[in-house]
């Protein structure tokens, strides 16, 4: 289920992003192009549907991030622990006195 979320966060994205360069910041961008009174869809009608598919797809991709923090994978019993997991749990106890030799040196040499 998490993958399925995390693909359709990518087409979301892409999409959003190809919408967003279509449109020009003054109204223009592919609005622009049907100025001609003979098209369906005019200038304005055009601007809206760029508009309002902008806020559906980020709306989407609102959705999607929740849902896909809400699917992550996760080790439920524990059984495939991470490397810095193991690492933490193997560490030397850094108040622990360390172990000296205690017999003299021997001098006879």
């Amino acid at each position: 289920m998490y993958t399925l979320i995390l693909v359709l966060i990518f087409i979301v994205c892409i999409l959003l992003v190809l919408i967003v360069l279509v449109q020009n910041s003054k109204g223009g961008g592919l609005a622009s192009n049907f100025q001609a009174s003979t098209q369906i869809m005019g200038v304005r009608k055009t601007a809206d549907f760029l508009e309002k598919t902008t806020w559906i797809l980020a709306g989407a991709l609102l959705v999607l991030a929740i849902m896909g923090s809400a699917f992550i994978p996760r080790n439920q019993a524990g059984v495939d622990r991470s490397m810095v997991q193991e690492q933490i749990q193997n560490v030397a106890d850094p108040n622990q006195v360390p172990s000296f030799p205690t017999a003299a040196p021997d001098s006879t040499k």
